[in-house]
């Protein structure tokens, strides 16, 4: 990876370091959450561990807790992994690579090399694929830093995220991007017909949110459409929810009250 890429990156991954999530922009939004549909509980657990997250529970919620977002685990089947489908990846910054990769390949976890040094790639249970960049500048051994969705127009998949949740474009590399606090949401151009994320090991994407009824009032106003009403969540009290689902199939759950810090943990 070139200084100027890593500089870019940096930059770009302007998210909270000891926050949990980050503080919203001026849409009231950030990253929340990935869900993740896991055939064997304890093993996405063990390897969510092995990566640098912690497991805490929620009511009913078991969450990998990460600066900068959660992965939460739901014990469903699915119908594959996150290649095939839109959400193809999502990736972490780690302070000490080479550290890092020595760690996981001592516990068994399955690693794949990239052609630029400090990059890499893990794949966990349920053929969940986790890209991973060094990146030493940031405050903690590992942070949260992108979202890689494959869509056939990565400039209207940009443009949509902007007007909806108040992304900012950004350009990495090759790739056009649209920035949210505690994440970017990479685009690839696909001209393969990629599957909805719905049912997939990587089921859906979720964005925080601050007062839910007006942000999901401005959606419906555009034309956007929600699964059901709004709702109190059933999985954990205080924690409002409705999804959507953007033009590209990705699921997205937007919730408020997800950053309330979990009051207990499993480990």
């Amino acid at each position: 990876m070139t200084t100027r890429s890593l500089v870019a990156l940096t930059v770009l991954a302007a998210a909270p370091a000891l926050a949990q999530l980050a503080p919203p922009n001026a849409a009231g939004v950030a990253i929340g959450h990935i869900h993740i549909n896991a055939t064997d509980m304890d093993a996405q657990q063990r390897f969510w561990t092995e990566v640098g997250g912690t497991i805490v529970n929620r009511e009913k919620l078991v969450m990998a807790q990460f600066p900068g977002i959660y992965v939460l685990l739901r014990k469903q089947d699915n119908s594959g992994g996150t290649v095939g489908s839109v959400v193809n990846h999502f990736g972490f910054f780690v302070k000490d690579f080479d550290g890092s990769v020595a760690k996981w390949k001592a516990a068994g976890l399955t690693y794949e090399a990239a052609k630029n040094p400090g990059q890499g790639f893990l794949t966990g249970p349920d053929n969940v694929r986790v890209e991973i960049y060094e990146n030493k500048t940031i405050p903690t051994a590992i942070q949260m830093h992108h979202i890689h969705l494959f869509v056939p127009d990565p400039l209207a998949a940009q443009k949509w995220y902007m007007e909806n949740f108040g992304a900012t474009a950004g350009k990495r590399a090759q790739y056009d991007t649209a920035n949210v606090p505690g994440a970017e949401i990479t685009l690839s151009k696909s001209d393969t017909p990629q599957a909805p994320t719905k049912g997939r090991s990587v089921d859906h994407i979720g964005f925080e949110v601050q007062n839910i009824d007006a942000f999901v009032g401005k959606l419906q106003a555009a034309g956007i459409k929600t699964d059901a009403a709004i709702r109190n969540s059933s999985n954990a009290s205080g924690l409002r929810i409705v999804y959507i689902t953007d033009p590209w199939g990705t699921e997205i759950e937007i919730t408020e009250g997800l950053a309330t810090p979990p009051p207990t943990s499993s480990r």
